[in-house]
């Protein structure tokens, strides 16, 4: 999948967050943003799922861990990204060498210093 498309993945993903629900306020209760409906918790404060990126080897394209960080400087320019929508990536090669339990992910946007984290240690929805 070309970066553009990913990113276009990424803006639709914030589209649905947002989207308010069809047919769904009442005078008690206006409607709720798609993603608040179908995410709800406790809080007001609630967070959509992250989002995973897997980049695979692929015949004549640049090596996944090249794509993953070209990927990366495209998804921070997404303007909800790193603030309302969380997305990691890893590369399927590392995966695989790893597991799923070891620091495979990134975060896009992550500015703490952490590079990488398992995929039980992204944020949860609540």
């Amino acid at each position: 999948m070309s970066y553009a498309r990913l990113i276009a993945k990424l803006e639709r993903y914030d589209a649905y967050r947002g989207a308010p629900v069809a047919g769904r306020g009442n005078a008690a209760r206006p409607a709720r943003p798609h993603g608040q409906e179908n995410y709800a918790g406790p809080s007001l404060d609630r967070a959509f799922p992250p989002v995973l990126f897997v980049f695979a080897p692929a015949r004549r394209r640049a090596g996944p861990d090249t794509r993953e960080a070209a990927f990366h400087e495209r998804a921070g320019r997404v303007g909800s990204v790193g603030y309302r929508l969380t997305v990691a990536t890893t590369t399927l090669p590392r995966l695989t060498e790893h597991g799923a339990g070891r620091a495979v992910s990134r975060v896009v946007g992550n500015h703490r210093g952490e590079e990488r984290r398992a995929l039980a240690a992204l944020p949860k929805a609540r």
